[in-house]
């Protein structure tokens, strides 16, 4: 068997997330069929992690195993693209792997990026890849807020109740605010997140830009552990999983 890595970009609106479910459109599901097709095997693709509906990808990570051996990659990845970009998915890299790698077990760092577009009017060209919030946004208390959230906490706070993760603890490494014009992007980095961590985290960041709560505010729905008392998670479609590091 040859083992082979692919990095994934797609468009997350008309999915039902990444991983296959036992209904909707997903992912992983046309993405392994494709290759399944091309090959002539049964193919079965293993993410390094799921991406909830709505949820976008600039460098999603996975593995496969085939009986054949790809000699010529770049056809490869031209005719699976062929079929997939349709649906706004793209195979930007296929590496060979040794038996050993694991897209998801293997995987250092996640990086997911979160993309707010602050202005008045709403997005045309970025509808459904941004969250448009209208009110002006305090940059600085953003910052203020993703700096006590870095390091290695219990964040049972931003935990979505059907979370089944073992540990709420978590190292978030690094949390980087940017603000170009209109367009502000949290990252946010970590060896793994909880089900639905990003998304409740930058809701509550969102509080804080909007002066809704101060950073005591902040600190003391932080430091409760109680998913009651955290802000309205951010909607999926302004997230991204933007790289992952092995």
């Amino acid at each position: 068997m040859h083992r082979y890595q692919v990095v994934i970009e797609y468009d997350g609106t008309n999915f039902h997330g990444f991983q296959i479910q036992k209904k909707g459109n997903t992912v992983q599901k046309l993405i392994q069929s494709t290759i399944s097709k091309i090959l002539k095997e049964k193919i079965k693709i293993i993410g390094s992690g799921r991406t909830d509906s709505g949820v976008h990808a600039w460098g999603q990570s996975a593995h496969f195993d085939a009986k054949k051996k790809i000699i010529n990659t770049v056809k490869f990845i031209q005719s699976l693209n062929f079929f997939l970009n349709k649906k706004q998915i793209s195979i930007t890299t296929l590496k060979k792997r040794n038996s050993n790698f694991n897209a998801r077990y293997s995987a250092k760092e996640r990086i997911y990026e979160y993309v707010i577009i602050n202005r008045l009017a709403p997005p045309s060209i970025e509808r459904n890849r941004a969250w448009h919030i209208r009110k002006k946004l305090d940059l600085e208390m953003i910052k203020k807020g993703a700096k006590k959230l870095s390091g290695t906490y219990d964040f049972s706070t931003f935990r979505a109740s059907n979370c089944y993760s073992k540990s709420p603890i978590r190292t978030l490494k690094k949390i980087k605010v940017k603000r170009l014009n209109e367009k502000i992007t949290i990252q946010f980095k970590s060896k793994s997140f909880l089900r639905n961590q990003v998304r409740s985290m930058v809701g509550c960041l969102k509080y804080l830009g909007e002066k809704k709560w101060s950073i005591k505010k902040f600190e003391s729905v932080f430091e409760s552990k109680n998913r009651k008392l955290c802000a309205p998670p951010a909607p999926a479609h302004g997230l991204y999983l933007f790289k992952v590091n092995y």
